[in-house]
């Protein structure tokens, strides 16, 4: 039996999928959650062994969720749900070993066969989100840069940021600067946005 749990922030999508899977053969329908932070008590209290969880929850993301329910119940299996040219999340979601990745757009068909394939122990991604993700854009940042960069996403002011990395104050700010121009950002917390989600830093 393929138990599986639904996460989903709106509900009528939830409870069409829901729907759907129930109405399958070999197929249990044991939780529904609407919020990230809902997935691993979810699963703790039902055993499923899938999960289907879309990207973007409320709260905790469906990837972080995911992370969080592989290290809680190593043995479900995960899909994430997401939206098309979203590069971002599907190199977030190979980071942390999904078994499956399917978009929004999908068939009911597409869906069913995904389910029973993951289930049975296949890795299912879609090719044309796979190539969109792995050949995104090139990486301009050098590795100071990133250095600089992932300190500053800790809240880092740029002085101590120059302890960290035995620089001045001045070369920090410089770079920080030559970092925007680089990626096209605006400020810092913009940088910092653009190298998370090309999964640069």
């Amino acid at each position: 039996m393929i138990r599986v749990l639904i996460a989903g922030g709106l509900r009528l999508p939830r409870e069409a999928v829901a729907a759907v899977l129930a109405g399958e053969p070999g197929v249990q329908v044991v939780s529904q959650v609407s919020r990230g932070s809902e997935v691993v008590p979810g699963a703790l209290r039902t055993r499923p062994n899938l999960a289907l969880l879309d990207a973007d929850l409320p709260g905790l993301d469906g990837v972080s969720a995911a992370a969080q329910l592989k290290s809680a119940v190593p043995d479900c299996r995960v899909i994430i749900v997401t939206g098309p040219s979203r590069p971002d999340v599907l190199r977030a979601a190979l980071a942390v070993r999904v078994e499956g990745v399917l978009s929004k757009g999908a068939s009911i068909e597409a869906l069913t066969d995904t389910v029973r394939r993951v289930a049975h122990g296949d890795r299912v991604l879609e090719p044309q989100a796979v190539a969109e993700a792995l050949g995104g854009p090139d990486n301009p940042l050098t590795d100071r840069d990133l250095d600089i960069l992932r300190l500053a996403a800790q809240g880092r002011t740029p002085a101590e940021i120059a302890e960290a990395l035995h620089l001045s104050a001045g070369t920090v700010r410089n770079n920080l600067a030559a970092i925007n121009r680089k990626v096209g950002a605006r400020n810092r917390i913009e940088a910092i946005r653009i190298a998370v989600g090309r999964g640069w830093i």
